[in-house]
């Protein structure tokens, strides 16, 4: 498999100063496509800070971060935000679903944003990854009539809209039931097999990584082990 990202050297500071605090500290990495890979370590260690770069909502202080062979940290605000809407995938502890939207509303959302307007191709594709992920039969519930793992399943659905090659995911599980996050990390192994889409997972839940096929550590802003 080739590479789809891959980072090196690289850093994040916070502050200035005597105020001024290093989180990444010369970090390396690689994700292949189609990787499922699970983000380990303590508290602290960097690995929100290192997908929210990864997910290109904001740039290293230094270093070199470069997916599908474009070299994202020279790239401008503008490029950066149409780059994410097209490759970039998202799906958060919470699920961040708009509370009076329905399901197949969430879901389409991002497209909706990119193309300015609801489109009849969007709703087929919502309504196929809804489907895909158990909820046919829950599309035009608003987020709020939901349970929590149905919940995250829009989500996922909704990361998927725009066919990324990427997906992020911020401890995906951390808010559900054993049963649930089971069920929801199974359909994440599930796409990645069949779509080849690449995920990456921060988590500290060991059934997870486990679940996962590369586990990467992070500990004190550097990567330790792979």
């Amino acid at each position: 498999m080739s590479a789809l990202v891959t980072v090196r050297d690289l850093v994040k500071t916070y502050g200035e100063g005597e105020a001024e605090t290093r989180v990444l500290k010369g970090l390396d990495m690689e994700l292949a496509e189609g990787d499922l890979a699970a983000l380990l370590g303590p508290s602290g260690s960097g690995k929100s800070t290192l997908l929210t770069i990864l997910g290109t909502l904001m740039q290293p202080t230094s270093g070199q971060h470069i997916m599908l062979g474009e070299d994202l940290t020279r790239a401008r605000d503008a490029a950066l935000t149409e780059f994410r809407n097209r490759h970039i995938g998202f799906v958060f502890q919470f699920h961040h679903l708009l509370p009076d939207f329905t399901a197949l509303e969430n879901v389409i959302f991002p497209t909706a944003i990119a193309e300015g307007r609801e489109t009849a191709g969007a709703r087929r594709r919502g309504e196929q990854l809804l489907d895909r992920v158990g909820l046919a039969h829950r599309m035009d519930f608003r987020a709020t009539a939901l349970s929590g793992g149905q919940k995250q399943r829009v989500a996922i659905a909704r990361a998927l809209m725009n066919q990324p090659e990427l997906v992020v995911a911020d401890e995906p599980t951390g808010n559900l039931d054993r049963e649930s996050a089971e069920q929801v990390m199974g359909l994440i192994a599930e796409i990645n097999e069949q779509e080849k889409t690449t995920f990456l997972i921060s988590t500290h839940d060991e059934k997870i990584a486990a679940a996962c096929k590369r586990q990467i550590k992070v500990v004190d802003g550097k990567t330790v082990s792979d």
